[in-house]
């Protein structure tokens, strides 16, 4: 429901103010609160949400800044009623996530640090490391994502070890069509590409890895101890024994996570940041059974309490979470501002009391201390990072004599072998640092760049007009100030790969507004356009520095992807070269003929006794083959 406003703020209209107050029911629910140009500025819940909203406009005094300056701008109140409050909860984070409010605590989307997936989706769950969170497609809601992890290789070793320990999926794909390969074998895979275990059984082994990843390993190796007991009573002494190997490889999992607590029979997870003007560091430690089972990390914007940024990650973080792994005792660095209200939802959840406290003193007040010390040392990291960046960014502006500091640099290189697979990349470094989101492939599509026949020049003139076209077909997109356009752009290349870039800017009539630049690969030299001689500097100084990376970034991205390209040409068969057959049918006629040359050899009636291969299609084939 919508209460309306004049474009005034309401704290200048106190008897609309106190009419608009009154509209609002006792009930729990999510307000929403706009400004003058209708953008909505700040979200937030409650259980009573007329006590909520009235307070915002009570003893002024008594309030951040940041929550005063909210409040003066504030023309329009909306609210949305909800049974209870975990509805209410998991509303308003849904809507922090869609409308991204200034005045709200919003959680960076960072790809440092890694999540671990398991796709609960697909009949045979799959399990990998990404730092791509995909929780908006339908068919992926039943996905589980554990993370972000600070460190990637420990996570990557406990996946590797999870994968010695219990029997699962090896390979991406399958190395044979008709048999399982030698993972099979020696027992480290049940035999998935062939189906020799029903997607139930592998659930399962799926089951008890998830177990370990949700800090629950002390409860696994008593449930596989109960199990081994169980088959060496029945005499059954191989699985014992292989079950008897399981649980000796989680214990060696768990064996440096010794925490020191005095109760280490209850789980807690505990929660500290460290920040600056600009971003909040975050780290929630994840204790089971006196074991630290994660440490997992969290980037916020630093304008809000530390409380309400805490409160903010920790409701993003079990929104998601099974109530397994929500534990019974969360350990704070300050207090919440709705603590009680998230408390009494995770107790509903987990069927069990949850605690959250704010520890002053003894080994729990220790442990928060630890928790912070290690946000303080992320903050310390990324604070010399954004210092050298600076630095780079700074000089790099001095050597081309920018008005600005450059924000958005793009970097291109082609890549090919005497024409073949030739294919073109594009990089993007925000602030300095590669922003990976925006990366993009180009195939060239030229007629004129085959195999034996490159043309760079052409080439990168080709990817630039692709990359800018956007901005001739459609002339009222703003280019200045638009966080799509670049404020530099550097060519792989010397002069004359400049010159193609600059004269098809020049046709596109946007090398006005564009600042390109070349670095050369054999001296570092910078190239300006017009210019014959490269730029007097120094291949070391932080902005030649900077650039050398981009341009590494950009060699490295376009090599990649022209082995891909490669690669993936050699694996294409002679069938796809055959005009009506898809890749159906392409399978249809390896299954009832096992090779390409068979399909070769046979005859056209041959060909038509395979389902979907009618006479003309079969007259087709065979005469691809017999083209005389």
């Amino acid at each position: 429901m919508t209460v309306s406003s004049q474009t005034l703020p309401l704290v200048k209209k106190p008897e609309e103010l106190e009419t608009r107050l009154a509209e609002i029911p006792p009930a729990p629910g999510v307000y929403l609160m706009r400004d003058e140009s209708d953008r909505i500025i700040y979200i937030g819940k409650s259980r009573k949400l007329r006590s909520r909203v009235r307070s915002y406009f009570r003893d002024y005094t008594n309030k951040t800044q940041r929550i005063n300056t909210m409040v003066k701008l504030v023309t329009e109140i909306e609210f949305i009623v909800t049974d209870t409050e975990a509805e209410a909860l998991a509303l308003e984070a849904n809507l922090i996530k869609q409308h991204q409010p200034y005045f709200n605590v919003l959680l960076k989307d960072d790809k440092k640090y890694p999540y671990l997936c398991i796709t609960w989706s697909e009949e045979y769950p799959r399990i990998f490391i990404t730092r791509k969170r995909q929780l908006g497609k339908p068919k992926d809601k039943k996905d589980k994502y554990y993370g972000p992890y600070t460190d990637s290789g420990l996570l990557r070793e406990i996946l590797h070890l999870c994968k010695r320990i219990f029997p699962q999926k090896q390979r991406p794909q399958p190395l044979f069509k008709d048999r399982p390969c030698l993972n099979y074998d020696i027992g480290r895979c049940p035999g998935v590409c062939q189906q020799l275990i029903s997607p139930e059984e592998y659930r399962t082994i799926i089951q008890k890895i998830a177990m370990v990843f949700q800090g629950r390993t002390q409860e696994l190796i008593d449930i596989l101890t109960t199990q081994m007991e169980a088959a060496a009573e029945e005499l059954n002494f191989e699985t014992a024994a292989k079950i008897r190997d399981q649980i000796i490889g989680l214990k060696s999992l768990t064996a440096q996570q010794k925490v020191s607590l005095p109760d280490d029979t209850v789980s807690r997870d505990a929660i500290a940041l460290a920040a600056d003007n600009q971003h909040a560091y975050i780290q929630l430690f994840q204790i089971r059974a006196g074991q630290l089972v994660g440490r997992l990390a969290f980037i916020a914007n630093s304008q809000a309490e530390p409380g309400a940024i805490l409160q903010r990650v920790l409701e993003e973080h079990y929104q998601t979470a099974d109530s397994v792994e929500i534990p019974s005792e969360i350990l704070v660095q300050h207090e919440l501002p709705d603590g009680e209200i998230l408390a009494e939802i995770l107790t509903q959840r987990k069927g069990r009391k949850v605690n959250i406290i704010a520890p002053l003193r003894q080994t729990k007040a220790e442990l928060i201390e630890m928790v912070e010390k290690n946000a303080q040392f992320e903050l310390q990291r990324m604070q010399k990072l954004g210092n050298s960046n600076q630095k780079s960014l700074e000089d790099l502006a001095a050597i081309l004599d920018l008005p600005d500091l450059p924000h958005r640099i793009e970097g291109y290189d082609i890549s090919h072998i005497q024409g073949s697979n030739a294919v073109a990349s594009q990089v993007v470094f925000i602030d300095g640092l590669p922003a990976k989101q925006y990366y993009r492939h180009y195939k060239i599509k030229n007629p004129n760049v085959s195999i034996g026949h490159s043309d760079d020049f052409a080439s990168l003139a080709e990817v630039i007009h692709r990359r800018f076209r956007k901005y001739i077909e459609d002339p009222k997109l703003p280019r200045l100030g638009n966080s799509d356009w670049p404020d530099l752009i550097m060519i792989d290349g010397g002069k004359g790969q400049l010159s193609a870039v600059v004269s098809i800017l020049e046709e596109m009539n946007l090398l006005a507004d564009l600042r390109v630049v070349s670095l050369a690969k054999k001296r570092e030299e910078i190239f300006l356009p017009g210019e014959s001689l490269p730029l007097e500097t120094d291949a070391e100084q932080p902005g030649v520095q900077l650039l050398r990376r981009l341009r590494d970034e950009a060699h490295r991205f376009a090599v990649s992807f022209h082995r891909q390209q490669r690669s993936d040409k050699l694996k294409r068969s002679r069938l796809d070269e055959i005009p009506g057959l898809g890749h159906h049918r392409q399978k249809l006629l390896l299954a009832h003929f096992r090779s390409v040359d068979y399909i070769r050899q046979a005859t056209p009636q041959q060909l038509t006794e395979v389902s979907g291969i009618g006479p003309r299609l079969a007259q087709e084939i065979y005469t691809y083959f017999h083209p005389n």
